[in-house]
């Protein structure tokens, strides 16, 4: 069984790091606040005039590298891995990806170790990596072809309208990853 961890949103927590970053960079001007996220790509939930004082945030120098981990994804990772689990990471850089690439590698290294290194995927389009299941918070991903895994939708505000496929977290994740093993088997 191959499963594809998506990055940033589920294993690492870029919305709270944003919104702690704006707080610092912008006292003035209140983020928006995680439960109101409407659109997977944080910038469109910010005005017009606002949205490039967003994306200086995360496109910022250390921001991907000093992510904190979502709370229970390392435990979680380590855990899949001594079941017996092929885990990779699979994540999509940044459009602007001059930062991004090499930090998104220094995070796995500083919270998974730099042999969980190799197990990282970096692509624009997740349908043409191979795996049998996807957690990724991103609702739709689509893209040259007909994916191979199932996309197992990882909670969030902006994807709660989506109601076609199971739904984890961090704190579930044992109970939906099982039924999913269960029907892998049968």
């Amino acid at each position: 069984m191959i499963i594809l961890l998506d990055q940033d949103g589920v294993l690492a927590d870029f919305e709270h790091a944003f919104i702690d970053a704006w707080r610092a960079r912008h006292p003035d001007i209140a983020p928006v606040a995680f439960e109101d996220r409407k659109s997977f790509y944080i910038r469109e939930d910010y005005a017009p005039e606002l949205r490039s004082m967003a994306e200086a945030i995360y496109t910022a120098p250390g921001f991907i590298r000093n992510l904190p981990p979502v709370p229970g994804a390392v435990d979680a990772v380590k855990e899949l891995l001594a079941l017996g689990m092929d885990v990779r990471i699979c994540t999509s850089p940044l459009s602007q990806f001059e930062n991004c690439v090499a930090e998104k590698y220094l995070w796995v290294e500083k919270h998974l170790g730099r042999e969980a290194t190799n197990r990282l995927v970096l692509t624009k389009d997740k349908t043409l990596v191979y795996g049998n299941l996807l957690i990724d918070d991103k609702p739709l991903i689509q893209g040259a072809i007909k994916p191979h895994w199932k996309h197992i939708l990882f909670d969030a505000p902006y994807n709660r309208q989506v109601q076609d496929r199971p739904r984890i977290t961090w704190a579930n994740w044992r109970n939906v990853l099982a039924g999913e093993l269960y029907t892998a088997d049968a």
